[in-house]
């Protein structure tokens, strides 16, 4: 008998599995969420590799090949070469590890620092939070792409400056996010358990109240990651960025703006490398949406 109550008992499913098998489910029934999870694949797969498969590694390090300037697409330059002779292919390859990691970066920090200050105005209240939420509502008065480029100017150039600067400009739109989730979640009946049994504050906000909020931060990373490779090359394509001679899609575009329209090439490798980025971690969003969305479950 016993024998046979284990078997049952390993033949039930959990419930946390068959909620993953529904959404994995529903995620697959979307063309257009597992085109964009196929594209975000593709370009970390660069992202990681890139600047070893890059066709001409010695023009990534900063080589030039001035006989070859401005050689149109062909079999040897599949995107032509720019103006120092360099292959721009291979820059554009070795320019994602760059320009995805800063995004990356960027969201990640961003996220860190508008969770915690939204976690704990959501969760303690009173004058802490009218404190925390006036400083959000200060730096969401600012442009981002203005703010980022004050502080990145204060800062001077190279990745981790610019990483900073547009961080300290991202994170006011998770600190709103947080902080709705958290004032709806201290009122559900597991928090009120939570305080019965003795649990202390700083406990029931990371055990128990952010581990049920993180769905829709989880969604809104996705999303923000185009955003975020966008602004990285808008400071690249400005000159407050990454300097060359480091490849980064924004400073490729800004390089080659002075050679259109005789030489296309230059720009449009860049810049659908920056399109298909973008568009691949947006419909990846929405798809993340559907499956994390509690409406939208079955």
């Amino acid at each position: 008998m016993s024998e046979t109550a284990q078997t049952s008992e390993v033949e039930i499913p959990r419930p946390a599995d068959d909620r993953l098998r529904r959404a994995l489910f529903r995620f697959r029934q979307s063309k257009l969420s597992m085109l964009g999870a196929a594209v975000v694949a593709i370009v970390l797969f660069f992202t990681a590799f890139g600047t070893i498969l890059a066709p001409y590694p010695e023009h990534v390090a900063g080589a030039v090949d001035t006989a070859n300037r401005f050689q149109p697409p062909s079999l040897t330059h599949p995107f032509g070469t720019n103006e120092l002779g360099q292959d721009v292919l291979s820059l554009v390859m070795a320019g994602a590890t760059v320009s995805v990691l800063a995004g990356f970066g960027v969201v990640l920090i961003g996220t860190l620092i508008g969770t915690l200050v939204g976690a704990v105005a959501g969760f303690v209240g009173g004058w802490t939070d009218e404190g925390l939420m006036r400083l959000t509502d200060l730096t969401l008065t600012i442009p981002s792409l203005i703010l980022a480029m004050a502080i990145a100017a204060a800062l001077g150039p190279g990745f981790t400056n610019m990483v900073i600067a547009i961080s300290l400009s991202w994170w006011p739109g998770y600190a709103r996010l947080v902080r709705g989730e958290v004032l709806a979640a201290r009122e559900e009946v597991y928090v009120t358990a939570a305080r019965a049994i003795g649990a202390n504050p700083s406990r029931i906000l990371f055990r128990h109240i952010l581990p049920n909020v993180v769905s829709p931060i989880i969604v809104k990373m996705s999303l923000d990651m185009g955003f975020a490779i966008l602004t990285v090359a808008g400071l690249g394509f400005i000159g407050i960025g990454v300097r060359p001679p480091t490849p980064e899609w924004g400073t490729l575009l800004s390089l080659s703006r002075s050679y259109m329209p005789d030489y296309w090439w230059t720009a449009m490798a860049p810049g659908m490398a920056m399109f298909f980025a973008v568009f691949g971690f947006n419909l990846l969003g929405d798809g993340l949406r559907d499956i994390l969305d509690p409406k939208a479950r079955r």
